[in-house]
């Protein structure tokens, strides 16, 4: 399908990382990539900074809305918008009024890749599962062979043109990375759950729920889709809609063909015959949810047809991913736990039920549309006090209240948040930095929060 794109006028919606790897793939496609980028914080000459050096020269670059009416974007053969870029928007109907293909991002990589797709997406677990199966990947086929892309960093289409006939790469997707893809086409996807999140750009469950659904397009039974069988709206899709076959996984019921968790021990079954695999506490993770991560990731090997005993090796080796239930230290008899990556309730339920010790968490941030009811429920018996910072904290503290939890207390400032914790910690507790919000009203990204949260933690005297 490259050569379609030989002399075609794509535009680029988005200069970040999705942005840069589609002009340095358009360049090497032989197009001629346009960059537009709508921040008023940047100027053109680091928009361009951003690009390869080799292709600053060829790639004219925007500085204007998309909306703005005297860009003639019926010039364009395409338009390709980062994962960033909502798509219900007036300038979107203009373009598609104009028949003009929106391809995202990893839609433009897949028309460019070669070798097999696997491709794992969910509200939670995505980034750990992802992670762990490029390790198993790279264990069973090499360096060479093996490509892990996608939301976890590096862009698909950066590495799309690396891949070969005996290539695996391994993607993380979102569910905006979704919203416009045509010809993407997984051998193994894998859809780890679906919870509330992204609400301030979806709208609704129903819309959230089918762009993550997406990721099984053009799939078919001869191929594999890996779901969660526990959670509700994963499992209502491979019951009724699933395009592939589907392989199951669940840490809370027996399965008579799957991966299941029986009590400690994770158990594959195949037509009522069980097969124990491993003991959870091989492993170097923590908590249900990484439980699940793990058997979705042995799912995943399983279909790709790698020996188990290199897929169990690498299980019990590989360790937390950072800001995703990271242990970081103990000082003075207190644990300290980097859970930064839990950006929506569910996530940081997650990182609530794998602690094991009394525990004062840091909540609050950035607010997105999100509800925190079930997340206060799961505080009975685990959290002795919650410390709230960030635009959300007061919304938090309404929930509390309206569920009888008065543990709370609220910060300014993020740094009276960790003299809170220190103030508070006693020998046998824990730090947890599990915010169930994102990070923007604070902190540039999550990662910028965890690092905030890991330096103070590691600067403690013992």
């Amino acid at each position: 399908m490259t050569e379609q794109l030989v002399n075609k006028k794509i535009l680029v919606v988005g200069s970040g990382l999705s942005g840069v790897g589609a002009v340095r793939l358009l360049h090497r496609a032989k197009a001629k990539p346009v960059l537009l980028d709508e921040s008023d914080k940047l100027t053109k000459d680091e928009v361009k900074s951003r690009l390869a050096a080799e292709d600053r020269a060829d790639t004219p670059i925007l500085m204007q809305k998309l909306a703005d009416p005297e860009l003639d974007v019926t010039q364009f053969d395409a338009v390709v918008p980062s994962p960033g870029v909502p798509l219900d928007t007036p300038a979107f109907d203009r373009i598609r009024a104009a028949s003009i293909p929106v391809w995202s991002e990893i839609e433009l990589a897949y028309r460019f890749a070669r070798g097999r797709l696997v491709a794992i997406t969910g509200t939670n677990g995505k980034t750990t599962t992802t992670t762990l199966v490029g390790e198993i990947v790279r264990a069973a086929y090499g360096d060479a062979r093996t490509h892990v892309v996608g939301n976890i960093g590096y862009s698909y289409a950066e590495a799309a043109p690396d891949t070969d006939e005996q290539s695996v790469t391994v993607a993380e997707i979102s569910s905006f990375q979704l919203e416009a893809v045509e010809s993407f086409h997984a051998d193994v996807s894998a859809i780890l759950n679906i919870t509330p999140d992204h609400l301030n750009r979806h709208h609704t469950m129903e819309e959230y729920a089918r762009c993550k659904e997406n990721i099984t397009l053009h799939q078919d039974p001869s191929q594999v889709c890996v779901l969660n069988y526990d959670n509700a709206p994963t499992r209502e899709f491979g019951e009724k809609r699933c395009p592939a076959r589907v392989l199951w996984f669940s840490s809370r019921e027996e399965l008579r063909d799957g991966l299941w968790l029986d009590g400690e021990q994770i158990v594959r079954s195949s037509g009522g015959e069980k097969t124990p695999l491993m003991n959870v506490r091989e492993m170097h993770l923590v908590g249900r949810c990484n439980a699940e991560n793990v058997m979705a990731a042995i799912g995943i090997a399983l279909s790709l047809s790698i020996p188990l005993d290199t897929i169990l090796r690498v299980v019990k080796e590989f360790r937390a991913v950072e800001h995703r239930i990271e242990y970081v230290t103990t000082k003075n008899g207190v644990e300290y736990y980097n859970d930064s990556k839990a950006t929506n309730p569910d996530a940081a339920i997650q990182g609530i039920e794998a602690m094991e010790r009394p525990t004062i968490l840091i909540g609050g941030g950035y607010d997105k549309g999100n509800t925190y009811d079930e997340w206060i429920d799961a505080f009975q018996g685990k959290v002795k006090l919650l410390v709230l910072i960030g635009t959300t904290r007061e919304k938090i503290a309404a929930c509390a209240d309206a569920h009888g939890f008065k543990a709370y207390t609220m910060a300014e400032t993020k740094e009276e948040a960790l003299e809170l914790c220190l103030k508070n910690a006693e020998p046998g507790d824990a730090v947890l930095l599990s915010p169930a919000c994102a990070s923007w009203d604070m902190f540039p990204n999550y990662e910028a929060r965890g690092r905030w949260f890991k330096d103070f933690a590691n600067a403690l005297p013992d």
